[in-house]
């Protein structure tokens, strides 16, 4: 039996909406590592009740966990009674040819290198 390594592989994404605004703005770039962990202040793709969402994984110091669109205008989604998944973590950004990296599994991730 042979083993597919690509699940692990980087792959990336152009976003579509205005939810991650400012930090990812519509039609930038976004690479994402396949994983099912992250610090608390990471950037993640989910699936949440069949959906996929691109947000930030907030954990907060009673251990609930949310998903919070950096756009003030989208709410904050409370992951407690559904069922979800990360996909993977974002590792970098790219807007118009400048590129950001960020630390997924580091807390308080939104200050990244």
């Amino acid at each position: 039996m042979t083993q597919d390594c690509s699940y692990n592989e980087l792959y990336a994404l152009q976003v579509l909406d205005d939810s991650m605004e400012p930090e990812f703005p519509v039609k930038c770039i976004i690479v994402i590592e396949p994983s099912e962990v992250c610090a608390s202040g990471a950037y993640v793709i989910i699936t949440v009740d069949g959906e996929r969402l691109f947000r930030q994984w907030v954990r907060d110091a009673d251990g609930r966990v949310r998903l919070n669109a950096l756009n003030p205008q989208y709410p904050s989604i409370e992951l407690a009674g559904t069922n979800h998944k990360i996909e993977g973590v974002i590792v970098q950004r790219n807007i118009r040819r400048k590129i950001k990296h960020y630390k997924p599994y580091e807390e308080n991730n939104g200050l990244a290198s």
